[in-house]
């Protein structure tokens, strides 16, 4: 365990407002701050940071929360210490020795060790006699050997273990390159390799380590690429190929691509600042990362359909962060890399350079879609419009737009700007609706979706649970009376349970029950629900006189029997429940 005296001196180094700031664009109202969550997509913030006694943040739209080392655990895909590793670099501290290492850090480091030997394995067949269908199909990709060599690429032979064999001549175990993802078990509990018969793009991270591969079939078997599915050291959905080498070169505009082969031509062609998705489409923790390195992206998708429409959803994932976005138009080609061979990397400079804003690219986009040729076109086209403009945030932003549209269609201002208002209205009406319905999960069960509570008893046994909780955050001086009346056995939700227990423990020790202390022994959900119940409590006092009533209707709903229960006992048994429940006063 680390030391609590060293994670109180990261608590007051690590200021949350200063972490989430990093990553978040935050507005202060009040005594809060607030943004749109960076773990899940959305346009009306509903994730809040909270700086005062017990800094902590709230997601009241996905429900993740905690202090800042949960923060760092989530948002970075970290485990607990490798946060409090992660907080204290930037801190400029020394984790002590106490907690350098666990479990998950030694099979993490495990996994990093078997995909530097992989890389190294599928480079050198490449290289060699073995490797010449994938070095002629690079080849013939228009890539040189420096470009080979700097991004590591490999050839998998087309064999059932040549890796998984080479790994354990080695020293790791089946086990372990199950772990790594690396190799499966099939039907007769054989291994076998992942990869066969295809060359092989390692995945780098931002600290240098091969996380994950990418495969291309060089035959119609399997499907055309393959992805490492993720392990304990990566996930499709939290990196970007190429982050490493683009992060170096400092841009403040980032190149968006569909594929491997898209990114390294463009970086052979001298445009290092590509990246790519990993065989997903764009999710918003890559987003996110994009928004911490540079203020410009260019979505440099295909140009069919399909990447037409790519293009369309990734605009909304970055709506809610502080990039801007542009589109260019490339036509006369399917792809960067197809463009780059036809035209040159200097025409391609000219495309980015005139790349379209993303709002300008939606409206021609929905010009083309409806045609402006007929009122019914118009009319369509108008519709779209509004609700499009709803969802800019400034007002300068809009009327330039709806004073645009007025002039070519020849439609009165003040009318599309009505219609936009009128839509404006509708999308707030929606997201108050949402937020209470986000709020309803005070008594909801959130691994469930379900609700709690069954019964009107159940009902009252979550919210007393939350109240009891809630009365030992805020005043730990009524733990001796509470804790010799009532015990985590007799609580029916298990988070509710896990965090009483938690606190508990604390308090034996006569220690302060805060947030930064309780994340070291509850998992993310549990301090998430913790962190919502002081969210949803922190403008409601709570008092000692209250305990009795929460405690007795904690173990009414424990002495509770449900329908099958009843129906298994015998006539004295259910004799007794009854006279039980009868003299009971809840």
């Amino acid at each position: 365990m680390i030391p609590d005296s060293f994670i109180e001196r990261l608590r007051d180094s690590a200021d949350i407002e200063r972490i989430v700031s990093s990553y978040v664009a935050l507005k202060r109202r009040g005594r809060i701050l607030t943004g749109c969550c960076p773990f899940h997509s959305e346009k009306t913030p509903s994730f809040t940071v909270y700086t005062d006694s017990d800094p902590h943040f709230y997601c009241f739209g996905c429900q993740k929360g905690g202090d800042v080392i949960t923060f760092i655990r989530e948002i970075e895909n970290l485990e607990y210490v490798e946060a409090v590793k992660f907080l204290a670099e930037k801190a400029g501290l020394t984790v002590p020795d106490e907690g350098a290492d666990d479990g998950s850090s030694r099979r993490k480091a495990r996994v990093l060790e078997i995909n530097r030997a992989a890389a190294k394995f599928f480079y050198e067949r490449l290289i060699s006699p073995q490797g010449e269908a994938g070095l002629k199909y690079l080849s013939g990709r228009g890539l040189t050997q420096k470009t080979i060599r700097r991004f590591g690429l490999g050839y998998s032979p087309d064999s059932w273990d040549a890796l998984s064999g080479h790994l354990k001549s080695q020293g790791f175990s089946e086990d372990e390159l199950i772990l790594a993802a690396v190799a499966a078990r099939g039907r007769n509990g054989r291994l076998y390799d992942q990869f066969r018969g295809r060359v092989i793009f390692p995945i780098i991270d931002l600290r240098g380590n091969v996380v994950g591969f990418g495969g291309r079939a060089l035959s119609d078997k399997g499907p055309k690429y393959l992805n490492s599915s993720d392990t304990p050291v990566f996930k499709k959905s939290h990196n970007l190929y190429a982050l490493n080498f683009a992060k170096a070169a400092k841009p403040d505009r980032l190149l968006l691509a569909e594929g491997y082969m898209d990114v390294i031509s463009l970086h052979q062609a001298g445009f290092v600042n590509a990246v790519a998705t990993l065989g997903t489409a764009l999710t918003q923790e890559q987003a996110r990362l994009i928004s911490r390195y540079a203020g410009e992206a260019v979505l440099c998708y295909d140009s069919d359909s399909a990447g037409q429409k790519a293009a369309r959803r990734a605009i909304n994932i970055f709506s809610g962060l502080s990039v801007e976005v542009r589109v260019p138009d490339m036509q006369g080609a399917k792809d960067p890399d197809e463009y780059i061979q036809k035209f040159g990397p200097q025409r391609f400079l000219s495309l980015i350079e005139a790349g379209k804003s993303a709002l300008t690219w939606e409206v021609e986009k929905l010009k083309a879609a409806h045609g402006l040729d007929s009122p019914e076109g118009q009319t369509a086209f108008l519709n779209d419009f509004c609700k499009l403009m709803a969802e800019v945030g400034t007002a300068l932003q809009r009327e330039v737009y709806v004073s645009q549209i007025s002039r070519e269609l020849g439609v009165g201002r003040e009318r599309i700007s009505a219609a936009v208002e009128a839509a404006r209205k509708r999308r707030a009406g929606a997201a108050e609706r949402k937020s209470a319905h986000n709020l309803r999960a005070y008594v909801q069960d959130n691994r469930t979706g379900q609700p709690f509570a069954r019964s009107q008893v159940e009902l009252s046994a979550a919210v007393a649970e939350r109240g009891l909780i809630s009365i030992l955050m805020q005043n730990p001086d009524y733990y001796d009376d509470i804790r010799s009346k009532i015990t985590v056995g007799d609580f029916i939700s298990p988070d509710h349970a896990a965090i009483f227990g938690a606190i508990c423990a604390l308090l034996e020790e006569r220690r302060v029950p805060e947030l930064i202390h309780l994340s070291g022994r509850l998992d993310t959900k549990e301090i998430a629900r913790l962190s919502e119940i002081m969210s949803l409590g922190r403008d409601i006092r709570f008092y000692k006189e209250q305990a009795p009533e929460f405690i007795a209707a904690i173990k009414a709903a424990r002495l509770k029997k449900s329908p099958e229960e009843l129906g298994k006992m015998t006539p004295e048994e259910l004799k007794d429940y009854i006279n039980e429940q009868r003299s009971r006063k809840f």
